[in-house]
């Protein structure tokens, strides 16, 4: 008994030096052909998602060499496995759902993305066998399903170089409308980010129960897109009060009767 206890024991620390050192040497090897495919200036979403295949197939390569050093048959091990089919079907679609993503490109790593429909919207930080991995502005992680993410609709923020600020603002049916143009026209003149000046667009957008809507149009870098707003929703709110044009808000009057 005493030798076929040292003979198991013996395989399993060999089977387990397998594991770690193939592990390690899958380290080094993944991390080489990473360098050398970022020197090649591949996408990194094809660098991400390749070099996670490639690690999880040799993984798996070292895993069956340590179990048939154990002198457990690879066959029966791998029918085990393909018995086990249907409970990795979720799986293989993430795998699919990849590879279709890798084709059709509707994002790469660094693009804003957002799921219609959800609250996951963020930046692509990576792109692994299974799963993509999102960034959010406050610097939390989503993790999504590929086969998830091939079905859904969602909006690529960043696909483009150049973006269009849409703004309304409403001002007071006593309000001087050419007045009003004029000032929105100046300060959009003031704003350097803005790509075509001659191409910025001041108009009525609709008459509404209580405001004149106005609006404004201008296309900015993709980059700048959020200052620039919200550097022109300040500036206008500022003008108008300089100006005094009164943008119209909802308003409640209480009126309290004195009953003798």
């Amino acid at each position: 008994y005493l030798e076929i206890a040292m003979s198991i024991i013996g395989k399993v620390i060999v089977s387990f030096l397998i594991i770690v050192i193939g592990f390690k040497l899958i380290k080094i090897l993944i991390t080489l052909l990473k360098t050398t495919l970022e020197k090649a200036e591949i996408d990194y979403g094809v660098i991400s998602f390749s070099c996670s295949f490639i690690r999880i197939g040799l993984r798996c390569i070292v895993i069956f060499m340590a179990v048939a050093h154990m002198g457990v048959e690879v066959s029966s091990f791998i029918a085990l496995l393909g018995s086990a089919g249907v409970a990795v079907q979720g799986t293989l679609s993430n795998v699919a759902g990849g590879v279709l993503l890798l084709i059709l490109k509707p994002f790469q790593v660094g693009d804003y993305i957002v799921l219609t429909g959800t609250n996951c919207e963020g930046e692509v930080a990576a792109m692994d066998i299974f799963y993509t991995k999102l960034k959010t502005v406050d610097n939390r992680v989503i993790v999504i399903p590929n086969g998830t993410l091939s079905n859904s609709n969602l909006i690529n923020n960043t696909k483009q170089d150049r973006r269009l600020i849409d703004i309304e603002v409403g001002i007071s049916y006593d309000a001087d409308i050419r007045e009003v143009k004029k000032i929105l026209n100046e300060i959009a003149r003031e704003e350097k980010r803005i790509i075509d000046q001659d191409g910025v667009e001041i108009f009525v957008s609709s008459l509404a129960d209580s405001s004149v809507m106005m609006g404004i149009r201008c296309w900015v870098p993709t980059s700048d897109y959020i200052a620039t707003k919200w550097a022109l929703n300040e500036e206008i709110k500022l003008r108008f009060d300089e100006e005094g044009i009164e943008i119209p808000y909802q308003k409640l009057d209480v009126c309290i009767k004195n009953e003798v």
